[in-house]
């Protein structure tokens, strides 16, 4: 070969790959580049929660956050990570009814319009959680000046007034609502919170409605914990039924996700949320998963659900994984992704979202839920902002 010749077939191969890597870096498409979301983006929608921190860009390394979780990193390096890697996002808690509406007639929307801003800076949706909870409500919010109950009249009157100001406030900057958050036990039955001592199952439809009457454009979701299982998802699903027939502004059911990997027997949580798929699409809408995060640190006494007032002691056989994670261990956990993912994929054209809760380790509330201190692995992203090598592989099965 001479050498006018090998020249020429350098030139061509520099030429070919110049051009490969140039029509890869236009597409987004590059291994390095493509994210999770990105990968998705033809299936649903991808998202995950933010702290408050996160939107100040706190660099406080102590474990001071006792509501978030463990946050022992310096949460300034959080906000690109959260902007490349999802297209929705959704507040923790600066938007729950005792930051934002602390007493009668006063609504404070300080972190809420800059968690809101910074999102929608960054091209992202935003969804709004959540408007009636019976956790972490203002303690006003039920009790006339003398502390009993209110009348059912005056808590539909509080209601609509805190609902309407909270979504006009944000019109036009959000996404969709959660209107209503956990208002069923495990077993299906409707959980007697104070909402409901005053008004009955009447405070959901209500909601609703308010929320519809403030902004008819906005989508308007339902969220629980425990929706994997059969006697939560369908004692929800038979509630709104006949709501729904009758013309509920709902768009659709969210179901939670806070999962624990020991439990994952035989693969039972892909077997029972596809169950619950099926159950919730069965009533004309469709379905997203919220909040989803897997647990890897030991179950205490059999311990579901997300229900924040049920805290366990501290016992250091509980926590197992303080100097990392065993290869093994995180083997399983990878596993895990895959099968869930490889569930969901059928049914894809029935889930809006897949949103995640807490972007990385550090700042997980599971380190500190369902026992207060330990250390667990429970996201997509590493104490260090690094996705885990399962994401990938969860990127690969539709690349």
């Amino acid at each position: 070969m001479n050498s006018s010749f090998k020249l020429l077939v350098i030139l061509s191969l520099v030429v070919f790959v110049s051009e490969t890597v140039s029509a890869q870096s236009r597409d987004g498409l590059t291994r390095a580049q493509l994210s999770l979301a990105d990968a998705y983006r033809d299936y649903w929608f991808t998202g995950v929660s933010v702290n408050q921190w996160q939107v100040e860009a706190d660099q406080n390394g102590t474990n001071e956050h006792d509501v978030t979780g463990f946050v022992s990193n310096d949460q300034t390096k959080d906000w690109p990570v959260i902007a490349e890697n999802f297209n929705w996002v959704v507040a923790e808690n600066c938007m729950k009814c005792e930051v934002i509406h602390p007493s009668e007639g006063v609504y404070d929307f300080t972190l809420a319009d800059q968690f809101v801003d910074k999102a929608k800076a960054a091209g992202l949706k935003v969804l709004g959680h959540c408007l009636i909870w019976h956790s972490q409500c203002a303690p006003w919010f039920h009790y006339d000046k003398n502390g009993q109950l209110v009348s059912a009249e005056v808590l539909k009157k509080r209601m609509r007034e805190h609902i309407y100001t909270i979504v006009n406030h944000f019109k036009g900057r959000i996404d969709a609502w959660d209107v209503v958050n956990e208002a069923f036990e495990d077993d299906g039955s409707p959980r007697k919170s104070l909402f409901y001592q005053i008004l009955g199952t009447d405070y959901i439809p209500l909601a609703f409605q308010y929320a519809h009457e403030a902004d008819p454009t906005i989508q308007l979701y339902y969220n629980d914990y425990s929706m994997n299982k059969a006697t939560k998802v369908e004692g929800v699903a038979n509630f709104f039924r006949p709501l729904i027939q009758q013309g509920l502004p709902i768009t659709a059911i969210g179901m939670q996700g806070h999962m624990i990997l020991e439990d994952n027997v035989n693969n039972r949580y892909m077997k029972e949320y596809e169950h619950s798929i099926k159950t919730i699409t069965a009533l004309g809408i469709p379905t997203f998963f919220s909040e989803l995060d897997v647990s890897v640190l030991p179950n205490p006494y059999g311990f579901s659900g997300a229900n924040v007032s049920d805290i366990f002691a501290y016992r250091p056989e509980m926590d197992p994984y303080k100097k990392g994670l065993p290869a093994a261990k995180q083997a399983e956990l990878e596993q895990f992704w895959i099968d869930f993912y490889k569930m969901l994929l059928p049914h894809h054209k029935d889930i809006l979202r897949v949103n995640f809760w807490c972007l990385n380790d550090a700042n997980s509330w599971r380190n500190d839920f369902p026992i207060k201190g330990r250390t667990d692995y429970a996201t997509l992203f590493d104490r260090q902002n690094r996705p885990k090598p399962f994401v990938q592989k969860l990127i690969d099965l539709v690349k």
